[in-house]
This record gives structure tokens, C-alpha cells and sequence, in this order.
């Protein structure tokens, strides 16, 4: 590629609050509940890149073929990928084309179109970077470059945005949209590419992201009972923090044989689990470490003294997120 960035490239990144940030200076977006997406496009080669990293269009060729289609051939945008089912998004569907058969993601990729939501541009259309541009300029060139290059094209569509944070709140709290939360990002900045500071998250849901370090069997049985959260620090050290068990019998049972083939120590580096504490009901204070390649985004209530107080809820499998971006920083 001849562009002036090149995969991988580290997006921007937002750091979780509990409140829409008010004020002058502020972009708000919906938070989409999807794959992060950076599509680059030079000339007949199109690559689309995860948050990790990582090539997504081999899981997503109707997205390629979309951006093959812009008339502009020398760009770089920034998006996340959706498939939404009755007007609903689903990240269900989304995990489903992460398939090693490329005829089965041919097929869903018929049968449950994805479409990219654009909010910013990298690369303008004739190939130069405006990184360094404040997110205010960004918005105007990308508000013309999708006027221009992405009107009819049904797989790639602008998200809004809007400067009204009582907007932004009419968005997080409206039952009939549903989003995963909203986005404020600084438009005085430029692109903080791998940085938190100029982007906060507001989720309907406080959740985080963290590597599965090792799990603990049930206390009557030889299945799954909890698994073993970890984070890590700036040191690099994966810390357990606490623990998940929201699973039904079925899904333990399946979820067993998968963890089993997974045991490798050390698990965690850092911190390591100790026994059950006295409102555990678990009987074992053994655990069993995993090859730290699992990613869980979590729900929880309280984050205090470097550990989830309280029992986590399991939400969903985050296969598109690599373990090492699974930080305390996302807690801050």
C-alpha cells in the first residue's frame, strides 16, 4: 500500500464514564454495537482492519466489495461494522462470520448483509492524511466525502452526530433506539490514534473487557463453575480481578471441553486467585490456568481495590478484541 498509514494502525480509542461530558468543545455519536472497522483503500486493494489489528475481509466480503465501489480510490475511513436482524442489531450474527469456512461466510454474508457506519476520515480521497486536523475539519471533509463518494451505496452510510448533549441523552435513554451507549469525542484534537484522551464512552451498560486467566470446576461436578477474570497493568501483568458464572448447564458442558483443552500455566502473572471467599459457595480453592487467548466483555456493578466486588455477568465473547488490549485503563 502507497498510503500515508498503513495496517495495522492503532484507532482511537474512548475511555468509559458514567456521564455524558457537557459543555462547548464536544462531538456526540451513538455507540454502535458492533466491530470496530478501519477500511483502507488504495487503488484495487481494499484491507479492513479490527481495533486489534487484525484483517477482517475475509469475514466480510459484501463490505469489500462496498468500498471497491466507491468512486474515490485512495482513502482511509474509520467505522464500525453492524448487521442488524428486524431493525436490531445483532452482535450475535456479527460472532457468526468469524468462520474458518469461506463458504459459510459467503453465505452469511448473503443472508445477513453487514453495513459499515462511518464517523471519521483518515485519508481524504485523493490519498493525503488530515490526521493531524482538528475533529471539526475531520467531520466537515468527511460530511462532503460521503455526500460525494457514498450516497447510494447501501453497505456504507455517515453516522449522525450532533454538538447537543441533551440529544446525546435522548439517544442513551430512548428504549426504541437501540444503541450500545454514546460517544463524546473533543473536536479540537486531532486523531489520537491508540489514545483514550480525546474520546469518552457512556454504555447503558458499565461492562468491561478481560482476558479469561483460568477457571475453577463446580464444586459437584467435573464442569466449569466460574471463570477467572484478568486485566492487565502497564507492567504487562495479567492480574485477576474476579470472576464469572452466569452460564446454564449446556453451555457448561460445551464450555468444559473447550477450557480443558486450553489449561496452560502460569494463567496470571500478576495477581493470582486465592481460595473462595466466605460468601463463595464453592467448595475449591484449586483452579485450573489458561493460554490467555479468551476474551469475555463482563457486566458488573462495582470496581473497587483492584477487583470486581461482586459476581460478574457474562455478556458476550469478544473474539475480535486481542487479551493484551484488556487493561485497567478501560476502568479509569
Amino acid at each position: 500500500m502507497s498510503l500515508p498509514i498503513k495496517p495495522p494502525f492503532p484507532p482511537m480509542e474512548a475511555l468509559l464514564v458514567k456521564e455524558i461530558p457537557t459543555g462547548t468543545g464536544w462531538q456526540y455519536e451513538p455507540k454502535w454495537d458492533g466491530f470496530r472497522c478501519l477500511a483502507f483503500r488504495d487503488g484495487k486493494t481494499v484491507e479492513l482492519q479490527s481495533k486489534s489489528g487484525q484483517s477482517l475481509g475475509r469475514y466480510f466480503p459484501e463490505i469489500v466489495e462496498a468500498v471497491l465501489k466507491v468512486k474515490a480510490t485512495r482513502f482511509v475511513i474509520d467505522g464500525e461494522l453492524i448487521i442488524t436482524i428486524k431493525g436490531e442489531p445483532s452482535f450475535d450474527d456479527l460472532l457468526q462470520r468469524i468462520h474458518p469456512a469461506a463458504t459459510r461466510v459467503t453465505k452469511l454474508s448473503r443472508d445477513t448483509p453487514a453495513r459499515l457506519i462511518v464517523f471519521d476520515l483518515l485519508v481524504d480521497e485523493v490519498g493525503k492524511s488530515i490526521l493531524d486536523q482538528p475533529l471539526r475539519k475531520r467531520r466537515q471533509k468527511l460530511e462532503s466525502f460521503a455526500k460525494k463518494y457514498l450516497a447510494g451505496n447501501p453497505s456504507i452510510e455517515l453516522s449522525p452526530e450532533t454538538p447537543d448533549a441533551s440529544m446525546a441523552l435522548k439517544w442513551l435513554s430512548d428504549p426504541s433506539v437501540r444503541l450500545d451507549g454514546v460517544i463524546a469525542k473533543r473536536v479540537d484534537l486531532p486523531y489520537r490514534s491508540g489514545e483514550r484522551d480525546g474520546m469518552q464512552k457512556v454504555k447503558n451498560l458499565r461492562t468491561a473487557d478481560c482476558v479469561i486467566g483460568g477457571f475453577r470446576y463446580a464444586s459437584k461436578s467435573k464442569v466449569v463453575g466460574s471463570l477467572l477474570l484478568g486485566l492487565y497493568d502497564d507492567d504487562g501483568l495479567l492480574h485477576h480481578v474476579g470472576f464469572t458464572s452466569s452460564f446454564n448447564a449446556a453451555e457448561k458442558k460445551e464450555l468444559t471441553k473447550r477450557l480443558e483443552a486450553m489449561v496452560k500455566p502460569p494463567g496470571f502473572t500478576g495477581n493470582k486467585p486465592g481460595g473462595p471467599s466466605r460468601w463463595s459457595t464453592e467448595k475449591t480453592s484449586q483452579w485450573e490456568p489458561l493460554a490467555t487467548k479468551l476474551v469475555a466483555e463482563i457486566q458488573y456493578d462495582h470496581f473497587t481495590g483492584g477487583r470486581f466486588r461482586h459476581g460478574t455477568r457474562f455478556l458476550r465473547w469478544r473474539p475480535d478484541k486481542k487479551p493484551k488490549q484488556c487493561g485497567f485503563d478501560q476502568l479509569k
